[in-house]
């Protein structure tokens, strides 16, 4: 490793012994500083920044090394040196913190709550938990200045069944001069209800973070546990982890691109999108109990094998979707209209998308070729041939086509999955060191990489455990993709990016 390097970086901290598979270290505020300016000049990768009473913890991954590690501050004064001051992708996160647990980043240039809406009976709940003694002032949203603007206000509540945020647009006429979003309107508390929980209710709350991708944060919170035990997961259980989160994979994806032409008013690719989708969801159904493969993995391994004629009625999908989709994606190809639309709308410059670390499919039609199943990696990935579809266009027209590459390459990864699953249990028991243990994992959901950090007590329950969603790094493009469309294509360019509210809320 260069001298420059992020281990070396590291390697100034002092480790903490029980933390896995990657290191944790204590840093001084010299080092985190460091760390900041690292950020900053894009040698590295911001992963996540949490918090907890008197400590600030940063999670940074180094691209071309592979190195992941995570630096913990403590912060005896209840402050912290603001990434977010050299690093803009961190000053959401910085906000949170505050939120939740009142550490106060020392720079940050924007202090305004974030998940905090003034509704809760307390302030900083996973901090000094202080209550309420009167409201806050009205939120202050950004000023654009200039002449003929004018503002409108989109929601909280939206038309139709949707999660709540708000989007406050500053316009000249139809073309949009700022976006600016306001969420936390669906946040549940889930790291509080996480602390002092079993790994059995544990998991069944991660699942449950964002419900659309609830195979990928079960399987990263699983992980994150048997990194932490040192438990080692049977080689079917890794087979069948990833059969259900191709499967799952596959589903949003055939919802999105269909959702994104009906945005489009091409309700006739919304609907043979929806009539593929529900084909995946039937047959998850069939082979794992649940449609949406809720509750499925779970630390050690999964909670249902594949049945006698699961194998059958998987290749009977990939059957249907090798005759349905090429069709589909002609049509898409081949809909002047709908091209129209959506190519050259919504475009995010490249080098924006490499700042703020994104990933999924919003990333990789920007450039950005990275995916946790390559990179870190994580079995039974390794042993499968898949490629990482890539684009440069970085628009609607893009993202919709990265869609599909990724619904065809996962079709392939179930044919291969299906081929080489291996016999024997689909689920091994956990290890109970008997002493407190930390854990974190990465995992390539539909939207992005997810990642779950954790401790764990003595007894096995959990302390404390913080899950981020990959759309914690795409909201804030949405606001630069809509800037010079017009107003009617900002429901084409939120779609075709399609956030998790309620994954961002936590």
């Amino acid at each position: 490793m260069g001298a420059n390097s992020l281990q070396a970086v590291l390697d100034a901290g002092q480790p903490v012994a029980e933390h896995r598979p990657w290191p944790r270290v204590v840093v001084t505020a010299e080092t985190w500083n460091a760390l900041a300016e690292g950020l900053a000049g894009g040698a590295w990768t911001l992963l996540g920044l949490w918090g907890e009473v008197s400590w600030v913890h940063l999670a940074a991954h180094e691209f071309a090394s592979g190195f992941i590690g995570v630096a913990s501050l403590p912060c005896p004064n209840g402050q912290f040196p603001s990434v977010g001051h050299r690093h803009p992708p961190a000053q959401r996160l910085e906000r949170t913190i505050t939120d939740l647990v009142g550490l106060q980043p020392v720079g940050n240039p924007d202090s305004r709550p974030w998940l905090d809406h003034g509704r809760w009976p307390v302030a900083h709940p996973l901090g000094t938990a202080t209550p309420r003694t009167e409201p806050p002032p009205p939120y202050p949203f950004l000023l654009a200045e200039g002449e003929s603007l004018h503002q409108i206000p989109v929601g909280p509540v939206h038309a139709g069944i949707i999660e709540p945020g708000h989007f406050r647009f500053t316009a000249n006429g139809e073309a949009v001069v700022r976006l600016e979003e306001r969420l936390g309107y669906v946040h549940k508390g889930i790291e509080s209800l996480l602390s002092g929980a079993t790994l059995e209710r544990a998991a069944r709350l991660v699942g449950r973070v964002s419900g659309d991708s609830t195979v990928a944060y079960a399987l990263a919170f699983a992980r994150a546990v048997e990194a932490a035990t040192e438990t080692t997961v049977p080689d079917r259980a890794h087979g069948l982890r990833a059969l259900m989160a191709e499967l799952e994979r596959i589903a949003n994806h055939c919802g999105d691109i269909g959702a994104i032409c009906n945005d489009a008013a091409f309700a006739l690719m919304h609907a043979h999108c929806a009539v593929l989708r529900e084909r995946v969801l039937r047959a998850s159904a069939a082979c794992f109990g649940h449609r949406l493969l809720m509750d499925c993995v779970i630390p050690g391994g999964v909670a249902t094998d594949l049945p006698t004629d699961g194998i059958n009625v998987l290749r009977a999908l990939l059957a249907e979707f090798r005759r349905q989709l090429p069709p589909l994606v002609d049509l898409y190809d081949n809909t002047a209209s709908l091209q129209d639309r959506t190519v050259g709308t919504g475009f995010v410059r490249p080098a924006l998308i490499q700042q703020f670390g994104c990933g999924g499919v919003i990333g990789r039609a920007g450039g950005q070729a990275f995916d946790a199943r390559r990179q870190p990696g994580y079995p039974p990935y390794e042993q499968l041939e898949h490629e990482v579809p890539a684009r440069t266009d970085s628009d609607v027209n893009g993202r919709v086509w990265l869609r599909i590459s990724e619904v065809q390459q996962s079709l392939t990864l179930v044919e291969q999955i299906l081929e080489r699953l291996p016999p024997g249990p689909a689920r091994g028991e956990l290890n109970h060191p008997g002493q407190a243990c930390e854990g974190m994992a990465l995992v390539e959901g539909f939207r992005g990489d997810v990642l779950v950090w954790l401790r764990l007590a003595a007894d096995g329950t959990v302390v404390r455990c913080h899950p981020r969603d990959p759309s914690w790094f795409q909201w804030p493009l949405l606001e630069a993709a809509i800037e010079n469309n017009i107003v009617a294509d900002f429901p084409l360019c939120n779609k075709s990016f399609n956030c998790s509210y309620s994954g961002h809320d936590l």
